[in-house]
């Protein structure tokens, strides 16, 4: 008669109730994953049956429900990989997106642990870095290329240059103008003009100006019979001097779109690429892991893209607990890359991933460990009894 079978049973019953309370415990921890228990018997040829031992625990890491927060740095990925987060000198990996912005510009978690992925400007692949979102404002950019879509009325009078110079002052001496803002190097918003007129069958003179000054280069546009755009001479640089320190501009036009029609003059479209400067006032995320700025200026600038890392094997990772996980040798290095791209799946921003334990199952399994510490306990006293019995044989 033996109490190790028994005394086996109740040692490997206890580590299953921690294991059950563990993930009842963490039943509301976002991005942690529940743990189920094996069992193995012990097994010896010489002496048959020696009880039971934990052969392992084993992580499940299935997706857990999705929960709106609204809240703009709170992050869930939809589908494979994890966060990946740096601290100190270590690095771990998590499903918890819920993060913070430093007074310094780094995205933390609750432990203080920082995002990574790869700054403005860098390849996609190399190294992650940790993720900062700079304090500075947005830079003024000066204006170099105005694109306008438009039709011309073909019904025009030829305007002979000869007879009529041009002159911005004299409606007479072209058929079409608009007027669109531009930025010189210093961020000063000026508005510019454009000025069409035919001076032949299926041929315009295109000319701009700024603030009243006229820009020495002339172009010309000119269709073919069907009304479409064939060929432009001379869009790819009218030049101005803005002065008050502001670097000389050079104002190209793309055109492209344009049409020549027995129509009224119609302006379908009408884009330039300067802006004054501005100040960053709001940060969103998006679902391929582009940090996007929001500036006053009501431009917007991707800062960096947050990194994803999956697994060969995610059960060989290593808890470390603050919801995170830890690189080993049975999980295999991480394979990094960003959200949408190959096996990583995308990242939802305004939402958090619950936990993936399952209440109902653990309660059921809660149940099921404590009878079965309840039934070795039991074997255990009663082979005490039968031992007690046996003593007191006289």
């Amino acid at each position: 008669m033996s109490f190790s079978q028994s005394l086996s049973g109740l040692r490997a019953a206890a580590e299953n109730l921690s294991v059950v309370g563990n993930n009842i415990a963490n039943a509301q921890t976002v991005g942690f994953k529940s743990s189920g228990i094996q069992f193995s018997d012990v097994y010896a040829d010489s002496q048959g049956g020696l009880g039971t031992r934990v052969a392992a625990i084993v992580q499940n890491f299935n997706e857990g429900n999705l929960e709106t927060t609204n809240r703009s740095l709170d992050l869930a990925i939809t589908g494979n990989g994890f966060f990946r987060f740096s601290q100190g000198n270590e690095v771990m990996y998590s499903r918890n997106g819920q993060l913070t912005m430093t007074n310094d510009g780094h995205l933390t978690n609750a432990a203080g642990a920082r995002l990574t992925g790869y700054g403005a400007g860098a390849a996609v692949g190399s190294q992650p870095g940790e993720l900062r979102v700079p304090s500075g404002g947005l830079q003024a950019n000066q204006t170099t290329e105005i694109a306008a879509s438009l039709n011309v009325d073909a019904r025009s009078e030829n305007i002979d240059r000869g007879v009529l110079p041009f002159n911005a002052t004299d409606p007479d001496s072209y058929h079409y103008a608009n007027t669109v803002s531009v930025y010189d190097s210093l961020g000063n918003r000026s508005n510019a003009q454009m000025y069409f007129t035919k001076i032949a069958d299926n041929q315009w003179e295109v000319r701009l100006g700024r603030n009243g000054e006229l820009a020495p280069e002339v172009g010309t546009v000119n269709f073919n019979t069907n009304g479409v755009l064939d060929n432009v001479v001379g869009l790819d640089g009218f030049t101005f001097n803005p002065g008050g320190g502001a670097q000389p501009m050079s104002v190209a036009m793309d055109i492209e779109g344009t049409t020549q029609f027995a129509n009224e003059f119609e302006l379908n479209n009408l884009l330039q690429d300067g802006y004054t400067s501005g100040t960053l006032v709001r940060v969103a995320i998006e679902e391929d892991g582009s940090i996007v700025g929001t500036y006053t200026n009501e431009q917007s600038q991707v800062l960096g893209t947050v990194a994803l890392a999956s697994f060969r094997n995610m059960e060989g990772l290593r808890p470390a607990g603050d919801n995170s996980w830890a690189e080993t040798a049975d999980s295999g290095p991480a394979i990094l890359g960003i959200a949408g791209e190959a096996q990583f799946g995308n990242i939802a921003s305004g939402v958090v991933e619950q936990s993936n334990v399952d209440l109902t199952q653990e309660l059921v399994a809660l149940i099921m460990a404590q009878r079965n510490y309840q039934a070795n306990a039991q074997s255990i006293k009663t082979q005490d009894e039968v031992l007690q019995a046996t003593v007191n044989l006289r």
